[in-house]
């Protein structure tokens, strides 16, 4: 990393050193849609001054991204001014020093992978992704206690994934998974990574020993490419 791209890197960072700032931020994040000054200055206890203040900063450091449309719905004379929304950019941030290249690293195995195209490695990759996310489910289950019910087990289920960085959002009959951890590797290596993710979830679930879940590949823009569906029973 060049000094230069290091130094925003920082930057970036630094925009989240001070405590309103990063509340608006989590709360922007957390909502996986996008948020008005005054639904952001409502929810952190601040006027929509200072939110606004606070929210176009974290936009210009490109931590955020920023739209305009009329929240009434309507059109035309006298529905109002378009409001000011905010969302979670695309821009990763990560700070190492002295640096560390993990990505790059990523980035080799995973070209090497697909340069071989043989069911062998794709074998061992899915394999080994079942067997890590297992250790995953296995390891929540234990934090569990002894006979933990379906309820208790979902919610270790979303804070296991919630940990390795998916961001879980349990909606009626679905655990969505809004952030993909290896999003850097999807645009040259989408089947591998998919495939990779669809056998980390079987891992988990299967460690967990959690009736009634089954993860499927459901691709949806700016999600993880995997859904967890659950029974109705």
């Amino acid at each position: 990393m060049k000094r230069r791209e290091l130094g925003q890197q920082i930057t970036g960072l630094a925009a989240l050193d001070e405590p309103v700032r990063r509340s608006l931020y989590f709360y922007v994040v957390e909502r996986h849609r996008e948020v008005s000054r005054d639904e952001a200055a409502r929810a952190v206890g601040i006027s929509r001054a200072m939110a606004g203040f606070h929210l176009d900063r974290l936009a210009d450091q490109g931590l955020l991204e920023t739209s305009f449309r009329r929240l009434s719905g309507r059109a035309g004379p006298g529905a109002g001014r378009p409001a000011k929304l905010y969302r979670r950019s695309g821009r990763q941030l990560e700070v190492s020093l002295p640096q560390r290249r993990y990505e790059l690293a990523a980035t080799i195995l995973a070209t090497a992978i697909d340069a071989s195209k043989t069911p062998q490695t794709y074998g061992a990759l899915k394999k080994t992704a079942r067997m890590i996310g297992e250790r995953i489910g296995s390891e929540s289950k234990a934090r569990a206690g002894s006979r933990p019910g379906k309820k208790r087990l979902l919610a270790d289920t979303v804070a296991a994934l919630a940990a390795n960085g998916y961001e879980p959002v349990r909606a009626t009959g679905v655990i969505r998974l809004h952030n993909c951890p290896f999003h850097a590797l999807v645009n040259e290596h989408k089947e591998l990574v998919c495939g990779m993710n669809l056998a980390l979830m079987e891992g988990v679930v299967e460690g967990l020993d959690l009736p009634g879940v089954r993860p499927v590949l459901d691709p949806k823009p700016g999600m993880c490419c995997v859904t967890l569906r659950l029974s109705v029973r």
